[in-house]
């Protein structure tokens, strides 16, 4: 599933291509996703110009004059930007038509995308409203992590999972954060010590800068607005590594499940 990581690289792929440019067309293909697509946006959207676009976790926030576009690129999907004319694929879905004759469109084979019109503030959609800070802005640092584990049975991992606690942290970079940091995964967030939080708030931080420098991880499905797949797999400790030396100390590297996704973590290096 792409996570912040893939999100912010498409954002930033995108946003040169769509800002400031005028919807000439929306092409709904397929309205099937997570959330059946509104129909209606093939009228709303023309003629429409593209303010800015941003992101909320993994949210892209796609501003017009009247509105903003909710994308969310599900566990499989993608946004391109193509040119004019460019064939359908089986699973493109919709296309942002741009007054500059090229378009931004949507592939998922899975359907597990989404995406929402909002003429309101976005922050206030249900989507939205109540999910943790963002991990690469100011607020988001140890006191704020242990603040949030006062009491917590759940495991660190669990708890760095959880969109309130943190946003768009993800399966693969919480278990290289937690690597970096030294934690064993299945230790109660409650029993974590403020110093080892400062540490592992600067772990999440590196890896996820780290992870956008290289354009994200392609693992199998995820490719960038231009089509290139992110390259950080290759700088990965422990995640897919199962039953390898660590890079670290040598000693193999274990898997285990955790609420039904897979954890990979080097015994020796993290208690």
């Amino acid at each position: 599933m792409p996570e912040l990581p893939e999100v912010e690289t498409t954002r930033r792929g995108i946003r040169a291509a769509l800002r400031g440019r005028t919807l000439a067309e929306f092409v709904l293909r397929d309205r099937r996703l997570r959330w059946p697509v509104d129909p209606a946006l093939e009228r709303e959207l023309p003629g429409q110009r593209v303010r800015d676009v941003g992101r909320r976790a993994k949210y892209l926030l796609i501003g017009l004059d009247r509105g903003t576009l909710i994308a969310h690129l599900g566990m499989s999907g993608s946004l391109r930007v193509l040119p004019a004319g460019t064939s359908w694929l089986k699973h493109d879905h919709y296309e942002l038509r741009l007054d500059s004759g090229r378009g931004l469109r949507f592939n998922d084979p899975r359907r597990f995308g989404s995406l929402h019109w909002v003429t309101g503030d976005p922050l206030e959609h249900p989507l939205l409203a109540g999910l943790g800070p963002e991990p690469l802005e100011r607020g988001f640092d140890g006191a704020c992590l242990a603040d949030r584990s006062r009491g917590r049975r759940v495991a660190v991992k669990q708890f760095l999972l959880d969109q309130h606690t943190v946003v768009g942290v993800g399966n693969i970079y919480a278990s290289e954060a937690l690597f970096r940091a030294g934690i064993h995964p299945r230790r109660a967030a409650g029993r974590v010590s403020r110093a080892r939080y400062d540490g592992l708030a600067r772990s999440v931080r590196e890896v996820l800068e780290e992870a956008i420098r290289v354009g994200g991880t392609t693992l199998r499905d995820y490719v960038s607005a231009d089509g290139t797949p992110g390259y950080f797999r290759q700088q990965l400790f422990v995640y897919e590594r199962a039953g390898q030396p660590c890079r670290r100390c040598g000693t193999v590297i274990r898997r285990l499940a955790q609420g039904q996704r897979s954890t990979y973590f080097c015994p020796h290096c993290q208690t």
